[in-house]
């Protein structure tokens, strides 16, 4: 037995929607996909090795799809997954393990707005030239989005939230128009579980902080 035979199954049609059939893989990246997010939500460790298991799924629906950035974009996001596994439980610094949720300094909103930048044209050009993706800028903007995205959610930066919520108003027409309509469905309800997320940590962060100025000098 072959990969192709393991793989296989996961790609046959599950059911039908709005007249297009809906394979294995994306019912099953569907299902990992929101509960990751609701994990991340609650930063709950668990989150990293199911986000693993939702990219592999991702890998093989995107492919199939011809969104060629977007299955490339999660190997990447397997690799993220382990430093941000890493991360969550020995980041915190001296005297603490886990890593407390933060603001995204000044510094980091360059390197990332400059990455994201030069990550989009560079993709967008790649994929023009290299495939036969219909949307190669779309492909590549969600892609750039993401991986600063991800980078924030290694390291608990708050604004990390907002990043997946741009990247997310783009992924829902973007998947639609792909046909990949549970998908579509899937980061709709990912909108949801970030401004969730974003509430959440903002309110944690608001709490420590005061303990912070309550401490006494």
């Amino acid at each position: 037995m072959d990969l192709a035979d393991v793989l296989g199954p996961l790609q046959l049609p599950l059911f039908t929607l709005l007249g297009t059939p809906v394979s294995w893989t994306e019912v099953l990246g569907f299902g990992s996909g929101a509960l990751c997010v609701w994990l991340v939500a609650r930063q709950h460790i668990a989150n990293w090795p199911l986000g693993i298991a939702n990219n592999v799924f991702f890998v093989l629906l995107f492919t199939q799809a011809g969104l060629y950035a977007d299955a490339g974009l999660q190997v990447v996001f397997i690799a993220l997954a382990g430093y941000g596994w890493w991360a969550w439980t020995h980041g915190g610094g001296p005297g603490s393990d886990a890593l407390p949720v933060r603001r995204t300094t000044r510094t980091e909103w360059t390197w990332l707005l400059t990455a994201g930048a030069v990550g989009t044209l560079g993709l967008t050009l790649l994929l023009d030239r290299a495939t036969d993706s219909t949307v190669p800028f779309w492909d590549a903007l969600t892609t750039a989005l993401s991986l600063t995205a991800t980078y924030g959610q290694c390291r608990k930066r708050l604004e990390s939230w907002w990043l997946w919520i741009a990247a997310d108003v783009v992924y829902v027409p973007l998947y639609a128009y792909k046909e990949l309509y549970l998908t579509s469905l899937l980061y709709l309800g990912f909108m949801t579980l970030c401004v969730l997320g974003l509430r959440g940590w903002t309110r944690e962060l608001t709490v420590r902080q005061s303990r912070l100025e309550e401490v006494p000098a």
